[in-house]
């Protein structure tokens, strides 16, 4: 398909895991009813944003994948015809716990997951507390609709990320994400940041060719901000549509994926790679240790 409607769904969350699913629920249906094909939900949004602390109270919040969750996606996604994209706190064995994200297809069918590779450790978001660092390598999902690609927040930060993940052939990267501002911080560095954030995150799809959907939650949890803020950009980084910093917003969006053969062509930037000269970006940091 040269078109796509892909869906995103920003919103706010509770303490209550069933309650937040079923929310989320909600706004998958409201999607579909705008006409989405491929809906993407924000990262753990079943959840309150629980990294902010160190608490072993908060692994009682994982389960497996698949699991509940995404067996009750899965009947959503085949009684709608749409794909979901679904990010979720995994318990994969006793003491064994992953960030991923499932995608189910049209029909229903559990395609698989991707478990994130980078894994922060900074105040309010102490994540390595919680997650092992994905094991899976970069997934490409072909469904119904497209050949997708899913990376999780943190790993927004990385090009080779995304760089690995568009050679495998995704046609969309998505990230499910969960960022904000302390409410401590002033406005312009408010700005800064989320400029920051927004700017890698299309730098991606100019340096790719390829669209980049990113799906953030908004509320505010123990101090922080989330700032929203979720976007779709095509393929030479143009902000095709942003949602609001503060509100609760399900937007559908319609991607032509030819504009990947376009801008590739008109600025090949795969053509010209150098791949020859890149093994130094193995190295941890190049100063002959």
């Amino acid at each position: 398909m040269s078109k796509v409607q892909v869906g995103i769904v920003q919103i706010s969350c509770t303490a209550n895991k069933q309650e937040n699913l079923d929310k989320a629920i909600v706004k998958v249906k409201e999607a579909a009813a705008k006409g989405a094909q491929i809906v993407c939900l924000q990262e753990l949004f079943t959840s309150l944003y629980f990294c902010d602390v160190e608490d072993h109270d908060n692994f009682l919040l994982a389960e497996a994948i698949p699991g509940p969750s995404t067996d009750a996606l899965s009947k959503v996604a085949a009684d709608l015809g749409v794909v979901i994209v679904a990010s979720l706190f995994e318990k994969r064995a006793q003491g064994l716990y992953h960030n991923t994200t499932a995608v189910i297809d049209a029909d229903g069918a559990y395609l698989g997951k991707y478990r994130k590779m980078h894994i922060p450790d900074d105040p309010g978001f102490y994540e390595k507390f919680y997650f092992t660092p994905g094991d899976l390598g970069y997934k490409v999902f072909k469904t119904k609709f497209a050949t997708i690609g899913v990376l999780i927040c943190w790993d927004q930060w990385y090009p080779e990320a995304a760089r690995i993940t568009a050679l495998m052939g995704a046609e969309i990267l998505f990230y499910p994400t969960a960022i904000g501002w302390a409410t401590t911080q002033d406005e312009a560095t408010n700005v800064e940041q989320y400029n920051a954030w927004q700017t890698i995150q299309r730098s991606h799809a100019v340096a790719n060719g390829v669209h980049v959907v990113s799906v953030n939650r908004v509320g505010e949890e123990a101090g922080v901000k989330f700032w929203g803020g979720s976007f779709f950009s095509n393929p030479f980084g143009t902000i095709i549509h942003q949602t609001t910093h503060d509100q609760e917003e399900v937007i559908v969006q319609e991607l032509d994926l030819n504009k990947t053969d376009y801008y590739r062509t008109h600025w090949p930037f795969l053509r010209d790679r150098r791949i020859d000269s890149y093994q130094p970006i193995t190295k941890r940091l190049l100063d002959n240790d």
